[in-house]
């Protein structure tokens, strides 16, 4: 069996060395995964932001920052850690990552993955990463469920690689993804229904409504809990996602972290023909302003995202009113 790899063909040449080496940590990842210690759901404290920790988000970390000790990396910004830690003096690029997303869903066997973006590294580590999420030149997750893939864009189109077991090879599978635009599909928590904004709550009292609302479409839905695997659904078969702000404490902005998951995330999405907001603006256009910041998020097929934007501007008597007083979105 050859040491993990992937597939380097259409890897721009200055970033092979961090993606081979994330490949590395990825395949030893699913191989953690796979064992289903069950020791990996024991919980761990809180992290930075007061978010419970499991026993594998801190095990990922130490991973893949051993797996990228060699890779070019100047500084890695995890969701576990509070600060950027430096790796390589002469390194070329800065890391953001969520090591490992969904690990509450750990003891269930759920689809769970890795997320992260690459910047340009810069001497201050915090300004490497504090930006405008636009400026990221790669972007990706890698999944871990029945089939272990790991999709990645550098700017032009988005690919997908697959998780060989005979080779320890992340191959290619798809070299130029276009998301779907044909799924009637939502994902959203909806028992937060009362803390959402009106124009998130009229977008889907409408889907609701089915074909005797506005959309004239039935609607199914889906939630997860695990934001890769969401955003996997989605690029495979369209639909959208939703993670508004609401009025809980502490969810003025959201819960979902722009540094470590939006921005990667809204690239992905974009590159494959989707659209990625925080609700009205895109995500990419807007500037990661701290290492832990939050950010409302909505990505999924352009059409969909778009109307959930025209939503916010409709008058308020729009939104507050039963779904047959919005005739501007009668399909």
């Amino acid at each position: 069996m050859r040491a993990p790899s992937i597939d380097i063909t259409h890897v721009p040449a200055p970033l092979r060395p961090l993606m081979l080496a994330m490949a590395r940590g990825a395949a030893e990842m699913a191989g953690v995964i796979r064992r289903g210690d069950r020791r990996m759901a024991a919980e761990m404290g809180v992290n930075s932001n007061g978010d419970g920790q499991k026993r594998l988000d801190l095990d990922a970390d130490a991973l893949f920052r051993d797996a990228l000790r060699h890779a070019g990396l100047r500084w890695y910004a995890s969701e576990e850690l509070c600060d950027p830690v430096a790796i390589q003096d002469d390194g070329d690029w800065a890391l953001a990552i969520d090591p490992l997303d969904g690990s509450s869903n750990i003891d269930t066997n759920v689809s769970i993955g890795t997320i992260f973006a690459v910047y340009p590294a810069g001497t201050d580590a915090n300004a490497s990463f504090l930006r405008p999420a636009r400026e990221l030149i790669c972007g990706g997750y890698v999944i871990y469920g029945p089939r272990c893939s790991m999709v990645v864009s550098f700017g032009d189109g988005t690919q997908i690689y697959a998780l060989n077991p005979d080779t320890d090879c992340f191959d290619l599978t798809e070299a130029r993804l276009s998301l779907p635009d044909t799924s009637f599909e939502f994902a959203i928590n909806a028992s937060n229904y009362r803390h959402w904004p009106r124009p998130v709550r009229a977008y889907i009292d409408d889907c609701l409504a089915g074909t005797d609302g506005p959309r004239d479409k039935n609607f199914n839905m889906r939630w997860i809990g695990s934001l890769v695997a969401e955003a996997h659904r989605i690029l495979m078969r369209g639909g959208i996602f939703l993670y508004p702000a609401d009025d809980r404490p502490g969810y003025a902005r959201g819960r979902l972290r722009m540094l470590y998951e939006c921005a990667p995330i809204a690239f992905l999405i974009e590159q494959a023909g989707g659209r990625a907001t925080d609700g009205a603006l895109p995500i990419l256009d807007a500037r990661v302003t701290a290492l832990h910041g939050r950010t409302p998020l909505v990505f999924g097929s352009a059409d969909k995202v778009n109307r959930v934007a025209a939503y916010h501007d409709l008058p308020e008597a729009e939104v507050s009113a039963l779904f047959g007083n919005r005739g501007l979105f009668r399909a």
